[in-house]
């Protein structure tokens, strides 16, 4: 290996060097100096500089590391969903942290590493390399999952996360394993080449079934969903904001690379990942109407958008793709702004946690009930909210790859999941308040809820310059 060679792979995984460089200076730090607020700032400034470095390397597709890692515009766009999940759940963090007792540098830390899996996540072109990046990625949301160490719930909800986490990691890495066995190779291009007789042997196809049972876990897909409510409901709602938003666009990302790999393209298990997709939303919708706590049934909102991203992946090819990547952008915004608007809500002994506890809010604080309104229409995907796009231009993809019957079962799945939203809205603007109460309206959670409030719509006015940015953005564009 000449010093040429190695200093390029070094500059294509540059971003990533410099968040893993980042966090591994705040740990120490962070034991050297008790100032959250240089933490906290620190921690956001890594996070920029990363972005900056991302965004001058955007230019040109970059394989490093002996093909198992890759700077292209696919790894790009998912790069800035993460940087955007980061820099808001930082900014969400500063009061709240102080308010449940977990200021501290680990925390921060602990958000970097995590962020660091997820862009080796979209990089990785081998299976090896999406198992490092992965396991470095759910060891940190393990951590944050059970970072309230007093409460029971947070407790449970962590051992239940490794547990099955570790359980659905030795599914892939089987998966991984069988891969090996039969092609030589665990790279994703090699992969195809390696097989020169059927690619429906079963083998390989139990192979292609493994991996994408590992995969779907991550993204809280059924049949591997058990853990997301339980999760989201124990774990600092912080921690839930950023999990709900910055491991699925990691999921989804993997999922597009080995998915739409010529090897797995051929294979039977698309008829899989289409009962998946329609299980998944169907199951998130229906269960989420009989929810009353507010961050459980966000929760199940979560599996039900998991799933209509799937059918993203079902449609396949350019556009197929290009709608998965906008409707995650599109959700990171708007979920985001409303897991802000519960931790708003978390003052003093008020959890904001129960939809009840939103009765009445339209007429004590009208300007942040608009917000939530446009949130909820947009997470239903009611016009012209960026929500809306979403969804349409996943169903455009259905239907021109002739997916006609998704299409219509994605609708009607979307019908019954905007109830639980609207259920909500009239909560805020049909009923009496309970209780008065002022929301933690921090400087950074006003920046917060303003920055997810432009994106939701803006991107709702001008849908087709973001589809053209995911389009151009789609394996290298």
């Amino acid at each position: 290996m000449t010093a040429a060679v190695l200093f390029q792979w070094m500059l294509a995984s540059l971003p990533e060097i410099i968040v893993i460089t980042g966090a591994c200076i705040l740990l120490i730090l962070g034991q050297l100096v008790r100032e959250e607020q240089l933490l906290f700032w620190a921690s956001v400034a890594v996070v920029l500089i990363a972005a900056l470095a991302t965004l001058m390397l955007a230019g040109e597709v970059r394989p490093a590391y002996s093909g198992m890692f890759v700077a292209d515009r696919f790894a790009v766009f998912f790069k800035f969903v993460f940087y955007l999940a980061t820099v808001l759940t930082f900014l969400l963090s500063r009061k709240y942290a102080d308010i449940e007792g977990i200021g501290s540098s680990e925390y921060y830390v602990m958000l970097l590493f995590a962020l660091s899996g997820m862009m080796i996540m979209a990089s990785s072109t081998d299976l090896l390399s999406i198992y490092v990046g992965l396991e470095l990625m759910v060891l940190c949301t393990y951590v944050l999952t059970g970072f309230l160490r007093h409460e029971r719930r947070s407790n449970e909800a962590a051992l239940k996360y490794v547990i099955l986490g570790a359980v659905s990691t030795g599914i892939f890495l089987y998966g991984v394993s069988l891969v090996y066995g039969l092609t030589g190779t665990t790279q994703l291009d090699a992969m195809t080449a390696a097989v020169s007789g059927d690619p429906l042997d079963p083998g390989l196809l139990l192979a292609v079934v493994f991996i994408v049972a590992g995969l779907v876990f991550k993204v809280g897909a059924v049949p591997f969903h058990m853990w997301v409510p339980d999760v989201y409901e124990g774990a600092p709602t912080t921690v839930t904001a950023f999990m709900s938003v910055g491991p699925k666009a990691a999921g989804f990302a993997v999922i597009l690379r080995v998915f739409l790999n010529p090897l797995v393209a051929a294979s039977d298990v698309w008829i899989i990942v289409a009962v998946i997709a329609v299980v998944t939303a169907a199951l998130g919708s229906f269960v989420a109407l009989v929810q009353d706590n507010f961050k459980r049934l966000l929760a199940y909102s979560s599996i039900a958008h998991a799933g209509f991203a799937t059918f993203g992946v079902v449609a396949g090819g350019a556009d197929g793709v290009a709608s998965v990547m906008l409707y995650l952008l599109i959700y990171a915004f708007m979920n985001l702004g409303i897991f802000g608007a519960v931790i708003m809500m978390r003052s003093g002994d008020f959890s904001g946690e129960v939809i009840e506890d939103y009765a009445g809010f339209a007429k004590s604080h009208p300007g942040l009930a608009l917000l939530m309104l446009i949130y909820l229409f947009s997470l239903a995907g009611i016009p012209p909210t960026a929500g809306f796009f979403a969804k349409f231009y996943v169903l455009t993809a259905l239907v021109e790859r002739g997916f006609v019957f998704l299409a219509v079962v994605a609708v009607l799945l979307s019908a019954v999941a905007a109830y639980f939203y609207i259920r909500i809205v009239m909560v805020i603007y049909m009923r009496e308040p309970e209780r008065a109460f002022e929301p933690a309206l921090t400087p950074f959670v006003r920046a917060t809820l303003a920055c997810t409030a432009a994106g939701t719509i803006g991107i709702g006015l001008f849908p087709e310059w973001f589809l053209r940015l995911a389009q151009q953005s789609v394996f290298g564009g």
